[in-house]
């Protein structure tokens, strides 16, 4: 099957402490098909870092002498007592990854701790698993742990995988998860409402100046890309061309997310979306 090709060099400087030559952050509802996602990445630009969620790790927590406890599953079965604590064990994670030396001229990162607040633990809060202390500590916490390394961390644009709650649903059906059997429509059709406040609408109120203005490509994988061999060519080629609008220029216009969006606002064929 041929895929779209993208620059297989290790060109580009580093840009902070824990940042690649250009950091993306991939975005999508539960089982929109993230995962397939960043294979289908690996496949087209194999010098690409692809940093997946590490869900074998929420599965098994390391807790000193005790067994290991499935944080995940705890989080499914009884979500106002687990929230916080998922979500601040995943934010952690989140944090812990994205500080480490990148290995390649472009980082995508499943999810990021942006999505930790404004899709996920925004929407525990709204649906009454995180009381008001909890979701204030959260913020609070958040705010200033993101605020010391967002600099260095934060995505210089994001991809946000688009599907219906319906179709994520089924995909998720199919994928089996022991863990999320009891997951619902309902708590899907939130987490979508979430990323389109957040991500098509710009409508979500954004604490980071760096990611405030930071460009959205939407990808639509409402299809089923995973077989499809003519829309996975098209998804990869959105992604290269994408890529290419992003290079930084001989004056390194490109390497901070606002001055990136300018760049690409007056690129009329760019697919990215802007605030």
């Amino acid at each position: 099957m041929a895929l779209a090709r993208g620059d297989t060099g290790s060109g580009g400087a580093e840009m902070g402490r824990g940042g690649a030559a250009l950091r993306l952050a991939l975005e999508g509802n539960i089982a929109v098909g993230k995962s397939t996602f960043l294979r289908l990445l690996g496949r087209a630009f194999p010098a690409w870092q692809r940093a997946a969620e590490p869900v074998a790790r929420w599965r098994e927590v390391v807790a000193g002498a005790a067994e290991g406890g499935n944080l995940l599953q705890r989080l499914y079965r009884d979500p106002a007592r687990w929230a916080f604590t998922f979500q601040t064990f995943s934010c952690l994670g989140r944090l812990q990854a994205q500080l480490e030396r990148p290995e390649g001229p472009v980082r995508v990162s499943e999810r990021s701790v942006y999505s930790d607040r404004y899709v996920f633990a925004k929407s525990l809060f709204e649906g009454g698993q995180l009381d008001a202390l909890e979701w204030a500590i959260y913020q609070e916490w958040h705010t200033f742990l993101v605020g010391q390394l967002g600099a260095h961390t934060a995505p210089h644009a994001f991809l946000y995988l688009r599907a219906s709650p319906q179709r994520c649903l089924e995909r998720l059906r199919c994928r089996a998860r022991p863990e999320e059997r009891d997951v619902t429509l309902r708590y899907l059709q939130q987490l979508h409402a979430q990323h389109e406040r957040w991500l098509l609408e710009r409508s979500a109120e954004v604490h980071f100046a760096e990611v405030r203005h930071a460009p959205v490509l939407v990808l639509d994988v409402e299809g089923d890309f995973e077989h499809d061999a003519a829309t996975q060519d098209t998804l990869m080629a959105q992604v290269g061309t994408a890529h290419a609008d992003l290079q930084p220029s001989a004056t390194g216009d490109a390497a901070h997310p606002r001055r990136a969006a300018q760049l690409i606002a007056s690129i009329p064929s760019c697919r990215w979306r802007i605030s």
